[in-house]
């Protein structure tokens, strides 16, 4: 469990801050079809202490949605299940799709070394295209780096009072990459596996150099666009967000005393493209199917994706490039995904290998002192084996 607990807190729903416990309504579900184990599960999150959730389920049953929880501290509304949300990592398995389909069309090489694209960057020019996506690049996290004894070399500020004091700053994409290359590699480039929000910035600008375009129009143009995903967005340094959405809080410590604030308008810039975008929990769905069934990528470069390494296992499986595969085990398979978080945040993001069992979910932090993350990955292993296990 402890390993567990530090994969994701590395990963980053530790920003997720405790949630509402009391006045919780009940969970909503689709019309014309009852999900009582669906809506049990989305409610036990709730009890473990997280504010709202907005649940979707496609399977061989068909597509059902449900919320717990409330949309807004001191009102009763549930939350809408189709509200948008800041979807935290989940936004890498766009960046490293965007890559791929730069690799199909050969304007780049997996093994390709990308410094010299990037040269202003200063990167080792050891580091390829793979590594950046595989997270084996050795690049300091600019968010701060963790290490194996448990202790972290800060970066930039992404929690408690400094980072709510500059919750509204912008951080260019550059900026943040050069820190990161201002620190100590954590190894040598292919040397291990460290999950660092870095190689997904360098993965933009990457995009943006070899597109000629912004990042942000190159995701519309190529996935957004195409599987008319209206809901989906890379804000940049935009603060806001689209309506209707659950509104999402942080709790943190100012001089010995706990505050708790909205921070549903928030600047994501600081994490950039490993983990600024906006969706809902139906784009995800269509998005992730839409990757897994094969109808954004080669079948080479999809198999390439799954490839994990050895060294990287965590709560969510072994990570490939962009995604995390997970062995549900006999009677269950092999599961795809990548969840995120982000203060006040948390998104989920599975599928089945063919694209056509699927579950997407946000969850959103309140107002308790009760910590949630010693219940999630209990409560996650649950959801994820009813929907895909059919237990």
């Amino acid at each position: 469990m402890t390993k567990t607990l530090k994969a994701f807190r590395r990963i980053g729903l530790t920003a997720l801050a405790a949630a509402l416990l009391t006045g919780v309504a009940v969970p909503t579900a689709s019309a014309g079809q009852d999900r009582p184990e669906l809506r049990q599960i989305a409610q036990e999150f709730i009890d473990a202490g997280f504010g709202g959730m907005q649940l979707r389920v496609r399977d061989e049953r068909g597509e059902w949605t449900g919320s717990a929880g409330v949309r807004e501290l001191g009102s009763t509304a549930k939350p809408p299940t189709n509200g948008h949300f800041r979807v935290g990592s989940t936004s890498k398995n766009f960046t490293a799709t965007l890559v791929l389909q730069l690799v199909a069309e050969g304007r780049i090489g997996l093994d390709t070394p990308v410094a010299g694209f990037l040269p202003e960057l200063g990167l080792d020019s050891r580091i390829t295209v793979r590594m950046l996506l595989q997270h084996t690049s050795g690049l300091f996290n600019h968010t701060g780096q963790y290490h194996p004894d448990g202790t972290v070399t800060p970066g930039i500020p992404w929690a408690g009072k400094e980072w709510v004091d500059k919750r509204f700053h912008t951080y260019r994409p550059e900026e943040l990459v050069r820190l990161a290359v201002s620190k100590p590699p954590v190894f040598e480039p292919g040397a291990g596996w460290s999950y660092s929000n870095t190689n997904t910035v360098v993965a933009r600008l990457l995009v943006e150099k070899l597109s000629g375009r912004p990042f942000a129009d190159e995701l519309d143009r190529r996935i957004l666009r195409p599987l008319k995903l209206r809901d989906t967005l890379s804000p940049g340094a935009w603060a806001g967000m689209p309506k209707p959405y659950a509104h999402a809080y942080y709790r943190y410590e100012d001089a010995g005393q706990w505050k708790t604030i909205d921070v549903t308008h928030q600047n994501p810039s600081w994490i950039s493209s490993a983990g600024d975008m906006i969706s809902t929990t139906k784009d995800l769905q269509t998005y992730f199917s839409a990757l897994q069934s094969g109808k954004l990528l080669p079948a080479r470069l999809m198999a390439e994706m799954r490839e994990t390494h050895p060294g990287s296992e965590s709560l969510y499986g072994f990570y490939g490039l962009g995604q995390f595969t997970q062995d549900l085990g006999p009677g269950c398979g092999v599961v795809l995904n990548h969840n995120g978080g982000l203060n006040g945040y948390g998104s989920l993001m599975y599928s089945s290998p063919d694209g056509s069992k699927t579950l997407t979910a946000s969850i959103t932090s309140g107002d308790s002192a009760k910590d949630p993350l010693p219940s999630f990955p209990g409560a996650l292993d649950k959801l994820v084996r009813t929907v895909f296990c059919g237990k």
